[in-house]
């Protein structure tokens, strides 16, 4: 970590060598310039940057490794009850979030649809571990996350809004979009959308990610319940 000030001319210099260097993936020297940027607000060196942080379909996310390297030394402690090709369950723990136990396995993987399916066949035991810690890291201490994703999350996200922004209404069958869906609650709530694209940091409700936009439709209908519930005397 360091709080040193890097000027912004010596960050643009160092965005376009990493971006023409393709040590670290292939970047635009303004995509580079970004990851930058974000690790400098939390005190990253650039290349530790670079090394910890990725671009994935044109959005930033943070390296499994990298979340759990931050929650470890955050004063986090990670058991492993399991790791194979097969399930990865582990307890959390960190003075501040209290302990967790989660667990990924291929049965989980097919009931949350996720999308890049093909990585979990060659590779399960290191995408389920890397589910395990993203889930882990910031269900008892989200700072280890840096607000973002792993790689591999963001991967899945992106392929599965690709694959369309419809749902499925369970009382009536309907098929209808998201921004549909949530709009229509919120306009009964008397609710402004907007809160929780601002929550999420993004600008429309199809670039939610499943979490936040399933979290998102609960909130929404509990403060349609909540409106609906006859004034007080």
């Amino acid at each position: 970590m360091t709080n040193e000030l890097v000027p912004m001319d010596a960050m643009q210099q160092m965005a376009t060598a990493f971006a023409k260097s393709g040590l670290f993936g292939t970047k635009t020297p303004e995509q580079c310039l970004a990851l930058l940027l974000l690790a400098h607000g939390e005190g990253i060196h650039p290349a530790i940057a670079m090394r910890d942080f990725d671009i994935i379909n044109g959005k930033p996310s943070k390296k499994a490794e990298a979340m759990l390297r931050s929650f470890l030394a955050a004063g986090g402690s990670v058991e492993w009850h399991a790791l194979d090709d097969t399930q990865a369950d582990a307890t959390f723990s960190h003075p501040q979030g209290g302990t967790v136990r989660i667990k990924w396995d291929m049965k989980r993987v097919e009931q949350a649809k996720i999308a890049n399916e093909a990585m979990y066949k060659k590779y399960p035991r290191a995408m389920l571990r890397s589910r395990a810690v993203s889930e882990g890291c910031r269900t008892v201490f989200p700072a280890a996350t840096s607000g973002l994703y792993e790689p591999g999350e963001v991967a899945g996200f992106a392929k599965e809004k690709n694959m369309g922004t419809a749902v499925i209404v369970p009382e009536t069958g309907e098929i209808i979009s998201r921004e549909a869906e949530l709009g229509a609650l919120c306009k009964e709530a008397n609710f402004n959308v907007k809160f929780y694209l601002n929550r999420a940091g993004v600008t429309t409700v199809d670039e939610l990610t499943p979490e936040d936009y399933i979290a998102a439709v609960e909130n929404a209908k509990q403060r349609v319940a909540k409106a609906k519930q006859p004034a007080a005397a």
